[in-house]
């Protein structure tokens, strides 16, 4: 359930802080990207060093060091959920009020994912009109607390208080995320990367596609709950999350056949993939040598048009997501395929776009769909524009 997830944990000024070294070590033996933000006090309970040995990335503690400026504002970004824990008496009051003295308040208060937080003190101060209203107004905010625990306490008594433990901690972030995976129970088929039609033994016609795109909307889509099924031309590269299931296919009939085996039973299809529009009419036995000309002749047929076959013969309340990746004239293009091929979102890209298309670990698109809405995106991460992607597909999901 973590696997992927990316955690941002905020730890404060609390004897309880020391289990904040259990808490990334479960988090990282579920697979979850971890990142850690400490306060200054929070040092005197448990080392950074401690804490960056264990989620392997380092742990900034102010917001400047004499090497760089710890970017607190893309900190806040990463994320897909931001932890506190412990989250001491202190540090809620500052919260609440939306005080910013140091880098974990600065990153909390420019998060953009949910926030969790842990609280830890003496029964006598969980208890306080201030804490409980501080408490009141976070959660007012949106945040989730984790349930508070009943045991012996740093001064010695026993009552309420004690932070959840780590194998609490885990099991609520599982929970969280099951709960937020609005795909659990549908089933996805993705198509991604080139494809390479061969000439001879040796040579091949192909792109450049790389499939980062589409094995990031794979990815996403998983972690989105969906059962998916990969169907991947050759490139190097893998899916990250364990719910991906991939087909590794070379040529485009073949990616049509692996597709066509799924396409039925799938509840979303996302073909993503840069499919060959022709093939060589005869491929050689044996390598093909140079003559005594200056040009060599090939003939060339059409490949089967995989999105428009399969849109043709779609199930109902299927959701069909294609790509329209063109050079000139683009909208014009991307509007014309959403109709011809029966799709319900088309996700349009343009080579003239700097930073977006092939090879690049960013994407620049836009989004338009079945009831004429068009949605621009800025330049962003191949993994965030997946995500903005199955948010639409989610969307539709929902209208049908």
């Amino acid at each position: 359930m973590l696997q992927g997830k990316k955690i941002l944990l905020g730890v404060s000024g609390s004897i309880a802080a020391y289990k904040a070294a259990t808490i990334v070590r479960l988090l990282v033996k579920e697979g979850a990207d971890v990142k850690v933000v400490m306060t200054p006090s929070a040092c005197d309970f448990i080392t950074p060093l401690t804490l960056a040995t264990l989620s392997k990335n380092e742990v900034p503690v102010t917001i400047s060091d004499n090497s760089s400026w710890n970017n607190h504002v893309m900190l806040g970004r990463w994320a897909d959920v931001m932890l506190i824990a412990p989250a001491s008496a202190n540090t809620l009051a500052k919260m609440a009020m939306g005080i910013c003295d140091n880098l974990l308040m600065a990153t909390y208060l420019s998060a953009t994912c949910p926030v969790l937080f842990a609280p830890a003190m003496d029964e006598d101060m969980w208890h306080h009109p201030a804490t409980r209203a501080n408490v009141q107004k976070l959660l007012s905010y949106g945040h989730q607390q984790l349930p508070v625990e009943k045991g012996e306490l740093a001064s010695g008594l026993f009552g309420e208080g004690r932070m959840a433990e780590p194998e609490n901690i885990i099991t609520f972030l599982r929970q969280y995320f099951s709960a937020h995976q609005p795909l659990k129970g549908k089933k996805a088929l993705v198509t991604a990367g080139p494809t390479q039609e061969p000439l001879d033994p040796v040579r091949y016609i192909s792109n450049h596609s790389s499939g980062k795109m589409g094995i990031a909307i794979a990815d996403a889509l998983a972690a989105a709950g969906a059962e998916v099924t990969l169907v991947l031309g050759p490139t190097h590269l893998s899916a990250k999350h364990p719910g991906v299931h991939t087909l590794r296919v070379v040529t485009a009939a073949d990616m049509y056949h692996r597709s066509a085996d799924h396409f039925n039973t799938s509840n979303v299809v996302v073909m993503a993939a840069a499919v060959a529009d022709y093939r060589p009419k005869q491929v050689a036995d044996i390598k093909i040598k140079k003559g005594a000309g200056d040009a060599l002749t090939l003939e060339l047929e059409k490949t089967t048009d995989i999105l428009r076959t399969l849109g043709a013969q779609r199930p109902a309340g299927q959701v069909l997501v294609g790509f329209s990746l063109e050079t000139n004239n683009e909208k014009e293009y991307a509007l014309k395929k959403l109709h011809e091929k029966n799709l319900d979102l088309v996700v349009m890209n343009s080579l003239n776009d700097a930073g977006a298309g092939f090879n690049h670990d960013t994407n620049k698109v836009t989004l338009f769909d079945r009831q004429g809405t068009t949605t621009e995106l800025p330049l962003k991460s191949k993994q965030e524009v997946a995500e903005d992607i199955v948010k639409a597909i989610t969307t539709l999901i929902g209208q049908q």
